[in-house]
Formats: structure tokens, sequence, C-alpha cells
């Protein structure tokens, strides 16, 4: 199989011109929620990091039996400081809001550079909307971790999972619809 073809003198790769399409913005919108996901997931990948990091350190949130605990416990020998029902949700509160901050900057970034058209809207405000969203979203998801934490006693994990799922499904529909061209 012919893997390039004749460009103005030179070889051009065939797989170079799909990559191409594929980090345009006027992608269809299946490449687009793809794009919107790897985005995403490297925007979720930072606020894990943050969350977990901060929760091993400065911001005590995490029990024995939590699964990442559990890995760590396992891989490493390490166990983190223990701390009471109230104080755990608070913490994982505020590591969450920290997380927010910081993974949202990522996700802004990646989200003007590969997935939606920026311009619908001043760029000032355009950011000011995409916080805003966020910050909806990061609210609604914060409070279901911390009734799922403080009521029902679940990990920190689980509710820390039913947090990112809830602001994923609403991020996406108010990034595409109301913030950005399509």
């Amino acid at each position: 199989m012919n893997t390039t073809t004749q460009a103005r003198g030179g070889v051009r790769h065939r797989g170079w011109q799909g990559l191409r399409q594929l980090l345009r913005h006027d992608a269809g919108p299946v490449v687009q929620f793809i794009k919107y996901g790897i985005a995403g997931g490297m925007a979720t990948l930072t606020q894990i990091v943050v969350f977990y990091t901060l929760g091993w350190t400065v911001l005590p949130h995490l029990t024995d039996d939590d699964l990442f605990v559990r890995v760590m416990r396992t891989l490493f020998g390490i166990s983190p400081f223990a701390l009471a029902t109230e104080g755990r949700a608070l913490n994982a509160a505020l590591a969450t809001g920290i997380g927010f901050v910081i993974s949202n900057a990522v996700a802004y970034i990646l989200n003007v550079l590969f997935v939606f058209k920026a311009g619908r809207h001043h760029w000032l405000l355009e950011i000011g909307y995409f916080y805003a969203v966020s910050g909806v979203s990061v609210v609604l998801g914060t409070c279901l971790q911390t009734l799922l934490i403080a009521r029902y006693g679940i990990t920190t994990t689980q509710a820390f999972g039913a947090s990112i799922l809830t602001a994923l499904m609403i991020n996406y529909a108010m990034r595409r619809f109301f913030i950005f061209k399509g």
C-alpha cells in the first residue's frame, strides 16, 4: 500500500495530512467530540494529579480503604494522614477547587487550540464564560462529592469520579453551544 503522495517536488505522507485534518477546527461533530474527549482527558488528568497530590500532602482527604491509597500502599508501602469524615469532605472540596482552577486553564488552552473555534465572544469574555460554566459544573459536582462522602460514607475516589462525570456532561454541552463557535 502506498503511504505517500507526490506534492510540489517533494513527498508528503498521508499520515501527516490526516493529522492536519484532525487538528482543523472545522472537523465534523464526531471528530470534534473525540478531540474534546482527548483535551478533556488531559485536563481531567491535571485535575486528578492536583487532587491526589493535595490529598496526600497539605489537604488530607483520603482514607485507608480508598482505592488510590491501597494502590500506593501496595506499590510503595506508604499511607496518607488519617482525618475525620467532616474534615475529609472539606479538604476534598478545597482540593477540588484548586484543581479546578489549574485544570480549567489547561482545558481552555486545549479547547481553543484543537477543538472549538474561538471568537464567538471577545477573548476575555470567552474565558469568563468558560470558567463560569466550569464553575457551575464543579460546584454541582463538588456538592454531589461532599454529599456522597459525608452522608453515604463512600470512598473519596468514588465520590471524585461522580464529580468528574457530572462536570463532563455539563461542560461539553455548554462549551459547544454557548461559548465557542461550534
